[in-house]
Parts: C-alpha cells; structure tokens; sequence
C-alpha cells in the first residue's frame, strides 16, 4: 500500500504518535473506494446496543446478522466498520483483514435514564480482533462526563502504546443542555475541540444546527457566518485544531435520501473530512444501501 501526498499530510498533524498508530489509520485512510483522498465513509453499526435490536434492525431484517454489516461495509467499498465486541466477534474471521474494524468500547442503552456509558471492551480484545482502532463515545455536559473523559485518558494512552488510533464520538447531553442545544453550533464546536484536546485522531460529531445554546457563546457567533451547514461544519473543523484533526459526521436517525445527500454534500463543501452513517444505511434493502453508499462516496470524489 503505498500512501498519497494527501494522506501522508494527514498524517504529519499527529506530530506525537508512533508508526504503529500512523499505520493504522494510514489502513483507513487507504482503504476502499475513497482511497487515498482524504475522506472517509464508515459504517457503525453500535445501535443494537442503543436502542435494541427490533428498533435497529426490524425494518430491514438481514440486519440482524452480523455478517451482514461485515458484507455491506466491504461490497460499499467503506474505510471501516465499527461495532461492539460482540459484532466483530460474529465475524472475525471470516472477513479477517477485508475491512479495518474499530471496536466501539463503550456503549449506553435506552433500558437506563443515566447520561452514561458502561465499558464493556477492553485494548486486548481489539488486538486480538486485528483491529485498526478503538472508539469510545463522551457525553459533555453530562453529570458523568468527567469519568468519561477520565476512562477515555486511561484506554487511549493504552491504545495508543500499541499502535491502535482512537476515534472519540463526542454527544454532548445531560446537564444543563437542552434537545435543541445537542447539535448547536457553540456546542457542536466545543465537544469536537474536547474530543482533540483528549487526544482523539478521529472525531464523531453531529452535523450542528445554527441554534446558539449559551448565553455566554452568543456574542462570540456574532460576527461568524454560520448561515449554512456548510458554513457550521468549516467552524467545527477550525475548532478541531485547525484542520489538523480528522472529523466525520454522523448521519443521524433515518432519513430521506434527498435530505441526506443535501447534508453530506454540505458537510463536503464545509471542509469535512467524512461521514459516519449507521441507521440511514442498515435499515434500507441492502441494494438501496449500496446505491445511496455509492452517491455518498461520488459527493466526496467531487462527481455530484
């Protein structure tokens, strides 16, 4: 695999990390139909966990199969799958070295009301899955998010010792944020600049809203045009370090596809590096899944 100009320049921005680690998200970043250019589309496919398995995979039953996802992210031409232990393990073998995995270590559940996540993943369990990386989700604002970040330092100091990239999802909730004020922009921006300032190389975020949740924040948008999602996502990734960190976007819950498209074609535009979509690709007929992939994957070559 001999890496681009574009990627080796991606990762010159991890001045701290070991060839290990620049190695595996080198494995990412040259995988698949985006190969190479500096974007990405992955697969995650954790909401089993989240939501329960009638709500994740009733309305497209071969989902329920973990070969499924393992098919879909490789046939799609996808930079990774990521998943819970359980997941990867349905399938390691049988698809060993096909696709880079990154093993979600941390998971909540809707049986519970606390803004919280069990670790229920550890560092061995992803090197013996050949894993690329690991991913660990943070809840800012949370009244746990303190031994959130505080886990997250411990597993990514471990991961990165062995030469495994950390892919950090950073929700902020709970506290004293409301629904609306989840993907607001002032707070969109400070939970990716939390997910690099813990040392993430990738980061998870939603696209933002141009809501504005703190008082405090407000005088400071008010001279930034934050007008489009565009506009919101080249904020998000000046906050990421100034373009030095890598961040994806999720696709959030099912949606149409027109509407989804508008989205990542702005997220494209907006300087994002990728996608990350989970619900809007499993839930559809795997050869709907396959098509809406394939246009997802053209808007970050250019082609529409």
């Amino acid at each position: 695999m001999k890496t681009t100009r574009i990627v080796k320049n991606i990762l010159k921005n991890y001045e701290s990390d070991n060839p290990g680690t620049k190695s595996n998200l080198a494995r990412i970043l040259m995988q698949g139909k985006l190969s190479g250019t500096g974007k990405l589309v992955i697969l995650p496919v954790d909401q089993g966990y989240e939501h329960g398995p009638a709500r994740s995979f009733s309305p497209n039953p071969d989902a329920y199969d973990p070969h499924y996802h393992y098919k879909l992210a490789i046939e799609a031409g996808l930079n990774a799958y990521a998943a819970p232990l359980g997941m990867l393990e349905a399938g390691a073998d049988s698809f060993a070295g096909q696709i880079p995995t990154i093993l979600k270590l941390n998971s909540a559940n809707s049986l519970s009301t606390l803004k919280d996540q069990a670790v229920h993943g550890s560092i061995e369990d992803a090197l013996k899955l050949g894993c690329s990386a690991v991913g660990f989700t943070i809840y800012p604002g949370s009244e746990f998010q303190f031994e959130m970040m505080e886990e997250l330092k411990e597993l990514s100091l471990e991961a990165k010792s062995v030469g495994l990239a950390v892919v950090v999802w950073s929700y902020p909730r709970g506290g004293d944020i409301s629904k609306e004020g989840e993907t607001a922009i002032d707070i969109c921006a400070y939970a990716a600049h939390m997910a690099a300032l813990l040392g993430a190389h990738i980061i998870k975020v939603k696209p933002p809203s141009a809501h504005i949740e703190l008082d405090a924040a407000k005088s400071s948008y008010k001279d930034l045009d934050i007008s489009t999602l565009s506009k919101r996502v080249a904020h998000i990734m000046k906050s990421s370090f100034s373009n030095r960190r890598i961040v994806v976007f999720s696709g959030n819950a099912f949606t149409d596809m027109k509407g989804l498209l508008d989205d990542i074609r702005q997220i494209r535009d907006g300087g994002g590096n990728g996608s990350i979509i989970g619900r809007n690709t499993f839930q559809r007929p795997k050869s709907e899944a396959l098509n809406m992939l394939n246009q997802v994957i053209d808007i970050y070559k250019g082609k529409n």
